[in-house]
């Protein structure tokens, strides 16, 4: 039995603009949980509106052609646009799209977007001052070329900062669009929806995507990658710091050199980051033992588990499972409010 959603205001009209070249998965995404929220509450909770900057066809980074419901200049009255895009989203910045969106915050509609959608709404100067993420094979672009100083990209999964709603690649955009249901229509729903799409859990705006080493580099470095893809492939049973040396053909000095050039820490500090993050994942995915858990990433001590783990998060692997048990969405962001970006939070940049 589908659950009951709690009262909701009128149906929200939700647009989707679509630039040549969009992440097919990205936008289904965003939009499958809203189809998914009318269906289980068997209500209209959501109508979606798919824009295209001529009304035409655009066609996915797959190749595929979805039809456009509304042209621009004839787009309904919408609660929230979500730009869709993906590969050579630099080549899809037309003005006329640039001074539609404009258009759009100045009449204080709420504005996001998926994928590489953020790199348009920053073209736009609709991020200046708000936190924002997109994929992060553009971070090292954007931050090479010194674009876009007044916006604060981070890594996170998904940002929602005032009345900009932003979400990385892939699959990231569900996690965004069930945390806007649960605040909208409540949690009860949004996971029922995440149930049904076999997502076995909500992941939140504390949640990262996961860089390439050389993507936070922002080069590559071939000693470098390789010996932190021995690291990510021996978690369970940790190589020691001259085993590591030895396969990657370094002495010890010399890898403890390019860690502390490169990555700015200790080889084997950056080793602990990878097996106390697989730890968190873990223990926010799954249902292993604490003690499993602690093995499954390499330490044989639990008490030196937890130290590690409260010393990195600030709280014992009990306490992660405990916030996952008790988990609630944030009841002072239910209806952010629109307007223009005051006072942002410093981001990770």
């Amino acid at each position: 039995m589908a659950p009951a959603a709690a009262p909701s205001p009128d149906k929200r009209n939700i647009g989707f603009l679509l630039v040549p070249g969009f992440s097919q998965l990205a936008f289904s995404a965003a939009l499958e949980p809203l189809r998914m929220a009318n269906h289980l509450s068997d209500r209209p909770l959501y109508a979606w509106h798919l824009v295209s900057r001529d009304g035409a066809p655009v066609r996915a980074s797959s190749g595929l052609a979805t039809a456009a419901d509304h042209a621009m200049a004839d787009a309904p009255a919408l609660d929230l646009l979500l730009v869709c895009a993906g590969v050579e989203v630099q080549d899809h910045c037309e003005r006329d799209t640039l001074v539609w969106l404009r258009r759009l915050a100045a009449g204080r509609t709420p504005l996001g977007a998926v994928c590489t959608g953020g790199y348009v709404l920053a073209k736009a100067g609709l991020l200046d001052g708000y936190r924002c993420t997109l994929h992060w094979e553009h971070f090292s672009s954007i931050q090479e070329a010194l674009l876009f100083p007044a916006v604060t990209f981070t890594t996170e999964l998904f940002v929602l900062d005032r009345d900009r709603y932003t979400s990385s690649g892939g699959i990231a955009p569900l996690d965004m669009m069930l945390t806007l249901i649960a605040r909208q229509q409540g949690l009860e729903l949004a996971e029922a929806i995440a149930e049904e799409f076999i997502h076995e859990r909500i992941r939140g705006t504390g949640d990262h995507q996961r860089l390439p080493l050389r993507v936070r580099l922002g080069h590559s470095h071939p000693k470098l990658e390789e010996v932190a893809t021995l690291m990510e492939a021996n978690l369970q049973e940790p190589l020691s710091l001259d085993e590591l040396a030895s396969y990657a053909d370094l002495s010890r000095r010399q890898l403890e050199r390019l860690f502390q050039r490169y990555v700015d820490c200790p080889p084997l500090k950056y080793y602990l980051e990878l097996r106390l993050a697989r730890a968190r994942l873990l223990l926010r995915q799954t249902h292993m033992p604490i003690t499993e858990v602690a093995l499954a990433c390499g330490f044989i001590s639990p008490p030196h588990f937890s130290k590690c783990y409260h010393d990195r998060f600030g709280h014992s692997p009990s306490g992660e499972r405990k916030r996952r048990r008790d988990r609630q969405p944030d009841e002072s962001e239910v209806a952010p409010q629109a307007g223009p970006a005051q006072d942002a939070p410093q981001g990770e940049r």
